[in-house]
């Protein structure tokens, strides 16, 4: 396997005339993409009733996106080797737009699951290839501001998402979710063709071969850790026999996959994904970084609307949109990073939002049941604010040592790691509730005993009240039942705030870890 070494000078030969033109394509395409990975979240109701599917059925929905997405991220080098990466990049987008097209018009659950990893498959590329364009556009000194506008497709997206499905499918019907990428897909293919430049280590390579068993390990590997991750938490996870074998089966194939890539690139022969990528310390720690994030992001995510929904009552569609202040802080982080981005020092930058971060989300562990709106505003436009003021210098100094070579590999590893952290992330919120919520029950049920005066006097004041209503007996258990439910919701809530605590504490302990990075200005 051989390697044609450009240096910085010819690198800066094949930049595009008009960069900030070339990125209205690789724009639109990251934003609807990553859009649609949380846009269809509160229409799964509707759309379980449309299939007449259950709950749990309905969520394959989600799931399907991002295991087929999860497949083809680092698979991007190999196919951009195969088709171009220009070529690849386009089709891509047209795979993505017609399989939308083809989810608004889903009549059952079959048809919306396979059109869903057509969505996926087609959408999995984009990322990677869109975060190589955008930084090779632009010569070192300048990807600051470059990163800062990939930012904010990336973060904002998903947050945004959540609330424009909710206007839709309240407006209009949910199939409108999908139609609506049909027109924006079409735009961004055909200027994609148009604008793109194409250097010569980015284009259709000859005899390239097809390392069919490391993607069989990789399908395998992902597609099982996926159902793992959804489905471990409903199953009680190790307790349940066929988690523990599908557990050792993902296992399996996944060292099977980065052993096959390591044989193939001891022999010299054309791997899958380069993994000898992760020699490089910067991209290796930036990497760990940005995979813990995407943890911590997408866990919070899923958390605070299950907060807003199940303990202070706000509906599918005020939650969505209590999510919006993150949004504003992460546009307002974005602007920032976009001036200072190549003047600051990186790892300071970093240092701060990993520290905004941590505090916002454990200032939501002190929350209560009698909070105002501004105590769920405040912390959430802090923590889009740090997560934008994180985000985008850890992407330029994992990736800062890197030719431009080797950036369409780097950012399929890259994103395909952060895509299993945001999986584990969520799985692990999830788990978290639980135990939690049965641990502080546990704590709490001794306290309700006669012998407790406080609970015995509420026991009466409530049965007295009931008791013009029915007969003493009855009023008494429904007393009784009237505490239990105030413990079981209590225990819910240290069990949300303990999350936040956590997760917050996560962040901040990454803070140390930017000690293993040079200085982060920018060497333009």
């Amino acid at each position: 396997m051989s390697t044609q070494i450009i240096s910085e000078d010819d690198e800066n030969k094949y930049l595009p005339e008009h960069p900030w033109i070339a990125c209205l394509p690789i724009m639109l395409a990251i934003i609807t993409y990553v859009l649609d990975g949380t846009i269809a979240n509160v229409a799964l109701p509707h759309m379980a009733g449309s299939f007449a599917a259950t709950r749990d059925e309905s969520m394959w929905i989600l799931t399907s996106y991002i295991i087929a997405g999860g497949i083809v991220i680092p698979s991007v080098s190999f196919f951009s080797k195969l088709f171009g990466r220009k070529n690849f990049f386009t089709i891509s987008i047209l795979l993505f737009t017609v399989a939308s097209f083809l989810c608004g018009t889903a009549h059952n659950m079959a048809e919306m699951v396979f059109y869903r990893v057509l969505q996926g498959a087609g959408g999995g590329g984009l990322l990677p290839i869109a975060q190589a364009l955008m930084m090779e556009s632009f010569p070192k000194n300048e990807r600051g501001k470059s990163i800062a506008v990939f930012g904010m497709g990336v973060i904002v997206a998903p947050i945004v998402g959540p609330v424009l499905g909710g206007w839709i499918t309240d407006n209009w019907t949910w199939p409108w979710i999908y139609f609506i990428n049909v027109p924006i897909g079409c735009v961004a293919a055909v200027l994609s063709h148009k604008l793109l430049y194409n250097p010569p280590y980015a284009r259709k390579q000859k005899n390239v071969k097809t390392d069919w068993w490391g993607f069989l390990f990789l399908v395998l590997w992902l597609a099982t850790l996926q159902v793992f991750f959804d489905k471990g938490n409903n199953a009680d996870w190790f307790n349940a026999a066929w988690i523990r074998w599908l557990f050792v089966f993902s296992c399996t194939n996944g060292i099977l996959f980065f052993v096959s890539q390591l044989v193939k690139l001891k022999k010299n022969d054309e791997p899958l994904i380069d993994l000898s990528i992760f020699r490089d310390r910067s991209f290796t720690v930036g990497t760990f970084i940005q995979v813990v994030m995407n943890s911590v992001l997408y866990a919070t995510v899923a958390i605070l609307p299950q907060f807003l929904q199940n303990m202070m009552g706000y509906t599918a569609y005020l939650s969505g949109l209590s999510m919006m202040p993150r949004g504003v802080g992460a546009l307002s982080g974005m602007i920032i990073c976009a001036f200072i981005a190549d003047k600051a020092d990186k790892r300071f930058m970093v240092m701060l939002g990993l520290f905004l971060m941590g505090s916002a989300a454990v200032y939501l562990g002190f929350l209560n049941l009698q909070i105002s709106k501004i105590s769920i505003m405040l912390p959430n436009m802090l923590m889009g604010f740090g997560t934008a003021l994180a985000m985008t210098p850890i992407i330029n100094l994992s990736m800062e040592t890197l030719s431009n070579q080797q950036m369409t590999n780097a950012s399929g590893i890259q994103n395909l790691l952060k895509n299993i952290g945001g999986a584990i992330g969520t799985s692990l919120v999830a788990t978290f509730l639980t135990r939690f919520a049965q641990v502080h029950q546990f704590m709490m049920v001794g306290k309700l005993s006669d012998l407790n005066p406080v609970y015995a006097e509420r026991v009466q004041a409530t049965a007295g009240a009931l008791m013009q209503y029915t007969s003493p007996d009855v009023a008494r258990h429904m007393a009784e039942y009237v505490q239990y439910g105030t413990l079981l919701k209590q225990s819910t809530l240290w069990a949300f705030m303990d999350s936040f605590r956590i997760f917050g504490l996560l962040c901040i302990a990454l803070i140390p870890l930017l000690l293993l990075f040079k200085k982060g200005k920018s060497r333009g």
